[in-house]
C-alpha cells in the first residue's frame, strides 16, 4: 500500500512544506467578495483543546464556564492554584433548617419522656401498689432520695426494669388504634370543625384501643413493679411481656392467686383512665397552642425562628401531658391496684427507711409483698380513702413531678443549644 503522507511531512513539527500542491478550494473565489489569500492544509498532531479535557499546554487552564472576555480570574497560571479566596458556601435553604431543627428537637423529647425519665415512673408505680409504705412521697425531694437508696442497694438495674415492656404496648396501642380505624367508622383524627357525633367516634376509638392493649399494659406493669431481688433472670426476655399478656388474656401461664381479678372487671376503668387523660391533654396542648398564637408578635414566626416552629408545640404537648397525668393520678392509682391483684408480685420496700436501713443493718426489709382483696373499681376506691385517706390516690406523685421537670429541663437545654447553634451558623 502507498503511503498517503505529504512528502513535505517531517514529524510533530511539520505545518506544511513547499513541495505541497495548493489546496483544491484556493483556486475558486467567491463571486461576491474581493478574492482571498490562498490557503493551505495545514496537519495538527494534537486535538483541539476541549473544555474539560487534558490537552492543556503549560499555563493553560479548562473553563469550567463561559468566562466574558477581559474577566479577571483569580487562578494563577504560574503555581496552577487559585490566587483568589473562594466564596463562601451559601446557607442551607430555611425549609431544611427547619427540617433539622424539628427533627433534633423532637429526638431529645422523645429520648427524655419514654428513655431519660423511665426510672421516675418505675417509681411512681411502686408507690402507687405499695399500701404498706407509712410516706406518700407527694414531694419529689423524698422521691428522688428513695430512687437513690434503692439504686444503691439493687444497682442501677433497679430503675430501669421494664422499659422494653413499655415499649411494645405503645406498639400494640398505635397498631390497635391503625386496625380499629381501617375497620371501623371511628375517626382516627379530630378533624379542624369537627361535630358531637366525630368527637364522641373518636373518644370510642380510645377506649377500645385500651381495651385491646390492657393484657400488654398489666404484664407491663408487673415488669415495672417487679423487685429485682425476686426477679428470675432465667425468665425474663424482651418478649416476655407479649407472652404473659396472652396468658393473661387466655387464662393460662403460671397459676395465680383466687384474687386475681378477670379482664372484664379492668375494662371500664382502663378504658375510663385512657378517655379521661386522653381529652384533658389534648384540651390543654390546644388552648397553650391558642395562648402562644394569640400573643404571638408579628414579625416573629418560623421564618425569622426556626425554633419556634416545633417548639411550642412540643412544649404545649409537654403541658398537657403534666396535667392530664395529674388529672387522672387517683384513677391511675386505683386501675395499678387492681391489675397488680392476685399476681404474686413482690416489689422494693418505698420507705425512706426500707431500703437504707435493709441495705446497712437489717433494719427494714427491702421488698414487700402485694397482698389486696379488692372486689372491683367501687371497692378499690372506698378501701382507699377509709384506710389511707385521700392522700392514698397520690402516693409517688414527687415521682410524677421529677419526671416532668426532667423533661421540662431537657427541652429547655436542648433548645438553647440549637438557638447557640444556629447564631452561630448565622454569623460564620
Amino acid at each position: 500500500m502507498a503511503s498517503r503522507r505529504p512528502d513535505g511531512f517531517d514529524g510533530l513539527a511539520y505545518r506544511g512544506g513547499r513541495d505541497e500542491p495548493p489546496h483544491f478550494s484556493s483556486a475558486y473565489s467567491l463571486r461576491s467578495g474581493p478574492a482571498e489569500p490562498p490557503q493551505h492544509l495545514h496537519w495538527v498532531t494534537t486535538p483541539p483543546d476541549i473544555p474539560g479535557s487534558r490537552n492543556l499546554h503549560s499555563g493553560e487552564r479548562t473553563p469550567l464556564y463561559d468566562e466574558p472576555p477581559g474577566a479577571a480570574s483569580d487562578w494563577d497560571a504560574t503555581t496552577g492554584q487559585a490566587g483568589g479566596p473562594l466564596p463562601p458556601p451559601p446557607p442551607p435553604p430555611p425549609e431544611q433548617l427547619n427540617r433539622l431543627t424539628g427533627f433534633g428537637i423532637g429526638l431529645v423529647s422523645l429520648f427524655a419522656e419514654n428513655v431519660l425519665t423511665h426510672p421516675c415512673v418505675v417509681f411512681r408505680r411502686q408507690c402507687q401498689v405499695n399500701y404498706h409504705a407509712q410516706c406518700n412521697h407527694l414531694s419529689p425531694f423524698s422521691a428522688l432520695a428513695v430512687m437513690y437508696a434503692i439504686s444503691k442497694a439493687q444497682g442501677p438495674r433497679a430503675l430501669w426494669k421494664g422499659m422494653g415492656s413499655t415499649f411494645i404496648v405503645h406498639g400494640v396501642t398505635l397498631g390497635a388504634e391503625g386496625v380499629i380505624s381501617e375497620f371501623t367508622p371511628l375517626p382516627r383524627e379530630i378533624p379542624h370543625r369537627w361535630s358531637a357525633k366525630q368527637l364522641a367516634g373518636h373518644f370510642l376509638l380510645k377506649g377500645l384501643t385500651a381495651m385491646v392493649a390492657l393484657p400488654f399494659y398489666c404484664s407491663s406493669l408487673i415488669e415495672t413493679v417487679q423487685s429485682e431481688i425476686a426477679r428470675d433472670e432465667s425468665s425474663s426476655g424482651l418478649l416476655d411481656c407479649v407472652r404473659e399478656g396472652f396468658a393473661r388474656l387466655l387464662g393460662a401461664g403460671a397459676p395465680h392467686s383466687r384474687r386475681l381479678l378477670p379482664l372484664g372487671a379492668l375494662l371500664l376503668p382502663a378504658a375510663c383512665h385512657a378517655v379521661l387523660r386522653y381529652a384533658v391533654a389534648v384540651a390543654v396542648q390546644r388552648a397553650a397552642l391558642w395562648l402562644h398564637r394569640r400573643g404571638e408578635k408579628p414579625g416573629r414566626g418560623p421564618a425569622a425562628d426556626p425554633l419556634e416552629a416545633h417548639f411550642p408545640e412540643l412544649a404545649a404537648a409537654w403541658l398537657g401531658s403534666l396535667a392530664a397525668d395529674a388529672l387522672a393520678y387517683p384513677l391511675e392509682t386505683t386501675l395499678h391496684r387492681l391489675s397488680l391483684q392476685g399476681t404474686r408480685t413482690i416489689i422494693d420496700a418505698t420507705d425512706g427507711a426500707g431500703p437504707a436501713a435493709g441495705a446497712g443493718n437489717g433494719g427494714g426489709p427491702l421488698v414487700l409483698p402485694v397482698n389486696t382483696q379488692y372486689d372491683g373499681l367501687a371497692d378499690c376506691v372506698h378501701a382507699i380513702r377509709r384506710k389511707e385517706g385521700r392522700a392514698g390516690f397520690y402516693r409517688g406523685f414527687g415521682a410524677l413531678a421529677a419526671q416532668f421537670a426532667l423533661h421540662g429541663a431537657l427541652l429547655a437545654g436542648a433548645r438553647t443549644l440549637l438557638r447557640l447553634l444556629l447564631l452561630e451558623g448565622k454569623v460564620g
